[in-house]
């Protein structure tokens, strides 16, 4: 019996060794289970950062248009005489822009005496916006389709406007509205036709107005909204013409 205590002491001793295994084994068996061993975690680390890495290199579509046309020869010195007969400076006055690349604006106005009938004034204005794709931003396209819908909301919500009308402008651009409406201004009756378009990402506004003056009759809504629309079909080719 002596002989015997040594014995059951190294049995016992020898039987705790496959517990304290099964016991590491069930532990290592647990974190594969909550991503596995070494191995696994870098596989989960892998696989976790695979997301992150498509979104910080998220593509988006490229920008339809690199280039702005020279903003005051976006309109032919035809269109001008036509719609502005007597214009101070046939060539325009430039908007000042930081950055001609991203924007540009250029205006023509002036006054046509027509004796016993009284004298006519019109104004008309152009420009430009560009937009680039941006991956945080989304495409050039598509933050133009934004800010087209602003400038079109803007418009329509000019202050002191009458009769104020929207209608789709057909044939300019990928998509066009034109807002027609009266405006007193200094005594004298003004009708405007102002045209929001958006060719690829770049969105074009123009802005054409008159009035009548010493007893002249305002300018017929027609003719406003027809010369402004047909502007803007010029200025939004001038887009596409300086991107060949």
């Amino acid at each position: 019996m002596q002989r015997s205590a040594p014995r059951l002491s190294r049995i016992l001793a020898c039987a705790a060794v496959p517990v304290m295994l099964v016991a590491v084994g069930c532990s290592s068996g647990s974190d594969s289970g909550d991503g596995g061993s070494g191995s696994g975690d870098k596989a989960g680390s892998s696989a976790s950062a695979t997301p992150k890495a498509t979104q910080s290199t998220k593509s988006v579509e490229p920008a339809k248009f690199a280039e702005l046309p020279q903003v005051c020869s976006s309109l032919s010195a035809k269109t001008i005489e036509s719609l502005v007969p007597k214009a101070k400076n046939k060539k325009g006055t430039e908007t000042p822009s930081s950055d001609a690349g991203s924007r540009g604006g250029c205006s023509w106005n002036g006054l046509e005496d027509k004796g016993t009938k009284g004298s006519q004034y019109r104004w008309l204005d152009v420009s430009f916006y560009r937009y680039e794709s941006d991956a945080t931003l989304g495409s050039g396209q598509e933050r133009a389709a934004d800010n087209y819908a602003k400038e079109l909301a803007k418009v329509q919500a000019t202050e002191g406007a009458k009769k104020l009308r929207t209608a789709p402008a057909s044939g300019v651009g990928d998509q066009a509205d034109t807002v027609t409406y009266e405006l007193r201004k200094a005594n004298e009756d003004f009708r405007y036709a102002s045209v929001v378009a958006r060719t690829g990402n770049v969105v074009v506004l123009l802005s054409y107005n008159g009035a009548g003056y010493e007893g002249a009759d305002a300018p017929s809504e027609k003719s406003i909204r027809d010369g402004a629309v047909n502007a803007a079909k010029e200025a939004v080719a001038a887009v596409a013409a300086a991107n060949k």
